[in-house]
């Protein structure tokens, strides 16, 4: 397999320590050694001295969330996402992807989204076309929110009309690319999907953010891929906290106790952290996770669970025991991925919101 030498070293050095060997999301939800990252770095090593083949592995390969909580535990510096991603890429290159990751690449591709949706649901078609007039601000919703959870997109427009936001939304709005970054990395076709989002986007002086993972692809892949984009991008969370800051946006505060569970996206990519919590306090009792902030524990996604849909929901089942044990009865979400995740989970102990929920009333 071709790999970068940066890439070797850090495989050939990541397979020797447990140091991350607990607060692998994954991992925790499956209790297989495989998916530690040692574990993956012992294989794409053993496909690197041609022990074994690269398909051997791939399915592990894509078991990975990427969410970085492998990069922040380790303190000699290596990084199991920048060589999990580009064995992902090499797969690509050689044609030897899965048929269930292929169908995904696919969908991105050739309709726009992995989930190969081309339909809106009623209420969030007939939300965007309330706001199709160009405006200086584009709310971008981004796939999940659109085609897979539209029910939080409506909401997400309901508080920027709570406080009289002039904005538009797309009724075709562009892949930012997030998805097929995660499905093969740093390919021709990903860079290309970007270009087409960033022409789309330099025509608004100000572009919110909806999703965590858009805002990550935003704000920070695309400067790795070469792209700048000319408008100011900014995540909905800053946004909406800047409202309630500047008296903009009225919300009601009540005795209600939550805690916030932070999406990686924005606690260990972006470094943002407390916008959601000022959003939080203004409207509720906030609480703590024992896992917060930069050490936050991922929750799952929508995406994979289009292909590892029971191990998603145990990793959703273990962050609500982990907010179980500490007495919280509500979790608050900022990612619309997490809380389709979370909201799979068959329980009643806590309930399970979103930031807009907690506006909204």
């Amino acid at each position: 397999m071709i790999m970068s030498e940066k890439s070797k070293q850090h495989v050939d050095s990541c397979r020797f320590c447990w140091m991350c060997h607990h607060i692998c999301p994954i991992g925790n939800a499956t209790g297989q050694e495989r998916n530690t990252a040692r574990a993956r770095a012992l294989g794409i090593s053993l496909v690197n001295r041609e022990a074994i083949e690269l398909a051997d592995i791939m399915d592990n390969i894509f078991e990975c969330a990427t969410c970085g909580g492998c990069v922040k535990e380790c303190v000699t510096g290596w990084d199991p996402v920048m060589f999990t991603k580009e064995t992902r890429l090499q797969a690509a290159l050689e044609g030897k992807l899965p048929e269930y990751i292929n169908v995904l690449v696919d969908n991105c591709l050739n309709i726009g989204n992995a989930y190969g949706k081309t339909e809106l649901c009623e209420k969030l078609s007939a939300a965007i076309d309330a706001h199709s007039a160009d405006t200086d601000t584009l709310l971008f919703l981004g796939e999940d929110a659109r085609y897979m959870v539209c029910t939080q997109g409506v909401k997400a427009i309901k508080v920027l009309e709570k406080a009289n936001v002039e904005f538009t939304v797309l009724k075709n709005e562009p892949s930012s690319a997030a998805h097929l970054d995660f499905l093969i990395s740093a390919a021709n076709e990903t860079k290309e999907m970007m270009l087409a989002a960033a022409k789309v986007l330099d025509n608004y002086k100000t572009v919110v953010v909806y999703d965590p993972n858009d805002a990550k692809a935003f704000k920070q892949l695309y400067k790795e891929y070469g792209i700048e984009l000319k408008c100011n991008v900014v995540t909905y969370t800053a946004f909406v906290a800047e409202l309630i800051r500047n008296f903009k946006l009225d919300v009601v505060k009540t005795d209600k106790d939550v805690v916030f569970q932070d999406p990686y996206q924005l606690a260990r990519d972006l470094e943002e952290t407390e916008d959601a919590r000022e959003i939080i306090m203004a409207c509720a009792v906030l609480g703590e996770m024992l896992l917060n902030r930069k050490e936050t524990v991922w929750a799952g996604n929508i995406l994979m669970a289009e292909y590892i849909p029971d191990v998603i929901k145990e990793v959703a089942k273990r962050r609500i025991f982990n907010a179980t044990s500490i007495g919280a009865t509500a979790m608050v979400t900022a990612s619309v991925g997490e809380y389709a995740a979370l909201k799979s989970v068959d329980q009643k102990d806590v309930e399970i919101l979103s930031i807009e929920d907690l506006i909204l009333g």
